[in-house]
């Protein structure tokens, strides 16, 4: 018998054998791979990957780790991937390198590059023990029925991997941890969630008042029923703040979805705030059960412990929902990633609808590869993209930056869901913008925020956001937003906010925020304070200003933080100055001024794929997986994730370092973590307030350093008062 997984259960030891593991392996990734017209290659990764274990010295490593026989001596190389991957290229030829033997070989340690396969080191040249039996049927492949072309075959090598890593661990996991199995039940399929939603809408539209925003969004919402019978294709979703664009984008996708035959919607979003406040929506609608809330908190590829990988592998998401909210961070770095508990979701992203939320958000720096990904999953991936947004960028034809080779190529059709006649923009109107270039100090803002009563100031940075929060006087309801607060934190603030706002006994209500606020979060300022931005930017913030209309027009101000700091270098200093190249008498809400910013902001853009990804993956003979990977960071300086002690999170933590991570508890886990700078970490870690709990993750050990207001604390005031006690 030869051994896959085995445990102890109770006194009694429980054995998956190989042959079995390979049979429910190859089951999963062709059912996974049919999706998209390979079955028979899926079939052939699963009956590959795991021949290694055949080997003698990997049945006495696994029976010496798993302690079934402690005594034993491990002779030999115990590694297995290797050996499907050597089989796989000699019944398939050097071909098959990039759709069999890199996917065999690296299931476990995450896709190579290219030139590794065949390097002085490569494990494709050792020899395949004698007692592993190596013969096996070539099969039958059937062929695509697409047509690839030179940016589509890394996502393809890639599709293939992720059906095979998520078949591997799905079956691991159904045999080695069933209650986390047992919670990956079958989901509701999105025609039997679409009366939960209509009658959502229903008993919207009769406890509505009569006003004329309700009625736009009616129209909104009719135009997105009527548009939703529609081919698989791009489309944009095109409406200013107040106009229910996410409830409108929802009712097409799953319309859409039913009329093509797609399985899910994901919908991605910039900002953790707006995630948490879709998905709490969503769930009120169609139960937890059919909504997944993914933001991710740990990354298994940094645990050393081999065994705790493993569990943490199986305890990541593989996004088998029918509805899915996420950020745009982890969708597109996962299309570009290599590593096996990233890319394991990208199968099920396969004959989905992807609605990208507040599209403007995408970073220009990495706008080519994220476009060319796209148009690769729609055409060969079956997938619908609907771009939503208040300020639509330009995303189609051929766009030139400022220097020859800074070319932006677009996708060719995008079809607009709100004809331009309706000029949604005048009928919203309700702020205007006052614009101040007089740069300010943090006192003088502070001072000017005190005069109004209900006020939201929307700034750049955590630091900015503090510091005037710090300054304000402590009065009726005032509070901080900034990502230095943990998911659940900021989640509880902002329903204290709406909460607050219902309530016209509440006569003070001031909040300072970070750029988290001003985009999707369903909030109603009568006047709302904006850093100088770009012009998306201060248009998203004055959407948080007048939504529901009901106070005439109301005012955005525009303010200049130059007496303390200039504007941070990138995004938002470009942003501010395609701005300011604009014409001051412009209509700032109308959607061809909007044209005209992003016009202004491409033409000072030298680069629209700075990482060079065409390089990396778009040559099908030399793709750098883990070099593309590597790279391509939307976030620069990422940072890592620390979990806080506030509330509940000391209660899970103790379960974690009892019994270890699981599907359900990471889960809940993930609410109550801070991502900080490395910089940021390594002071913390100098104060001596961070411990390793268990291997890759990190908890704030002391509740003092967690602020009630402004989240984690990088200062140490209260250690000096705890060591003279």
């Amino acid at each position: 018998m030869v051994i896959s997984h085995i445990y102890k259960d109770n006194e009694h030891w429980i054995i998956q054998t190989n042959e079995a593991h390979t049979a429910g392996v190859a089951k999963l990734a062709s059912g996974f791979a049919s999706e998209f017209g390979m079955h028979s290659w899926g079939k052939v990764l699963g009956t590959l990957h795991d021949l290694g274990k055949q080997s003698n010295a990997f049945q006495q490593h696994i029976k010496k780790e798993s302690g079934y026989a402690p005594k034993t001596k491990v002779t030999g190389d115990y590694h297995h991937a290797y050996v499907g991957a050597i089989v796989a290229r000699r019944l398939y030829g050097k071909t098959a390198d990039n759709f069999f033997v890199n996917q065999i070989l690296s299931h476990h340690s995450g896709l190579h590059d290219s030139d590794e396969l065949d390097g002085n080191n490569s494990e494709l040249k050792k020899e395949i023990p004698a007692e592993i039996n190596t013969e096996i049927k070539k099969s039958n492949l059937e062929k695509p029925s697409f047509r690839c072309e030179s940016n589509d075959w890394h996502h393809l090598a890639r599709m293939l991997y992720s059906c095979l890593v998520d078949a591997d661990y799905l079956d691991t996991e159904a045999f080695m941890d069933k209650k986390s199995s047992n919670l990956r039940s079958i989901k509701t399929a999105l025609k039997d969630l679409l009366p939960m939603l209509e009658d959502y809408f229903r008993d919207l539209k009769e406890n509505a008042k009569e006003t004329e925003v309700n009625h736009i969004r009616n129209e909104v919402q009719r135009l997105c029923i009527n548009a939703s019978s529609s081919q698989v294709g791009f489309y944009s979703l095109t409406v200013p703040t107040g106009g229910g664009k996410t409830l409108s984008s929802l009712i097409w996708a799953m319309k859409h979805a039913i009329y093509n035959g797609q399985k899910r919607i994901i919908i991605a979003i910039p900002y953790t705030s707006i995630i948490v406040q879709t998905a709490a929506i969503l769930r009120s609608i169609f139960g937890n059960g059919n909504v997944l809330e993914h933001h991710s908190s740990v990354d298994p590829e940094h645990i050393n412990d081999e065994e705790l990988k493993e569990r943490m592998k199986l305890a990541t998401e593989n996004w088998d929902y029918p509805i899915i909210v996420t950020t745009n961070v982890q969708l597109f770095e996962s299309m570009f990633s290599n590593k096996p508990s990233t890319c394991r979701k990208l199968h099920n992203i396969v004959n989905s609808v992807l609605i990208l939320d507040e599209v403007q958000t995408l970073p220009m720096d990495y706008l080519q590869p994220i476009v060319d990904s796209l148009k690769t999953y729609n055409k060969l991936f079956n997938v619908s993209v609907l771009l939503t947004t208040a300020s639509q960028p330009v995303l189609s034809g051929i766009i030139e930056g400022c220097n020859p080779k800074a070319t932006f190529i677009g996708i060719k059709e995008i079809k607009e869901i709100v004809p331009e006649g309706l000029k949604l923009n005048e009928k919203l109107r309700r702020v205007k913008l006052s614009i101040d270039n007089n740069g300010k100090s943090y006192d003088e803002i502070a001072n000017t925020l005190v005069k109004h009563k209900r006020v939201l100031c929307i700034v750049n940075t955590r630091r900015d956001a503090r510091e005037i929060f710090e300054r304000l006087p402590q009065e009726g309801i005032t509070l901080h937003l900034s990502k230095m607060m943990c998911p659940a934190h900021i989640s509880e603030t902002i329903a204290k906010i709406k909460e607050a706002l219902k309530d016209d006994r509440n006569e003070i209500i001031r909040v300072v925020s970070t750029q988290l606020i001003e985009a999707g979060v369903d909030i109603d300022f009568p006047v709302v304070f904006r850093q100088e931005a770009g012009l998306d930017s201060i248009l998203q913030a004055a959407g948080r200003c007048n939504r529901e209309g009901k106070q005439g027009i109301c005012t955005t101000f525009v303010f200049s933080l130059a007496k303390e700091h200039n504007l941070p270098k990138g995004l938002i200093q470009d942003g501010n100055n395609a701005r300011h190249r604009l014409n001051v008498l412009s209509d700032w809400f109308a959607p061809e001024t909007m044209t005209s910013y992003f016009r202004q902001l491409y033409k000072g853009t030298d680069c629209f794929d700075q990482k060079d990804m065409k390089h990396y993956l778009y040559d099908v003979k030399n793709m750098y997986f883990a070099r593309a990977a590597k790279e391509f960071q939307l976030i620069e300086d990422a940072g890592l994730n620390v979990f806080i002690r506030w509330k509940n999170s000391t209660v899970l933590l103790q379960q974690l370092i009892q019994e270890g991570p699981s599907y359900l508890l990471m889960k809940k886990l993930s609410r109550y973590s801070v991502n900080i700078y490395q910089r940021d970490f390594e002071a913390l870690c100098k104060m001596g307030v961070v411990s390793e709990k268990i291997a890759g993750i990190f908890v704030v050990d002391y509740s003092q350093q967690y602020d009630e207001y402004i989240g984690l604390r990088m200062d140490n005031e209260w250690t000096d008062e705890s060591l003279i006690i």
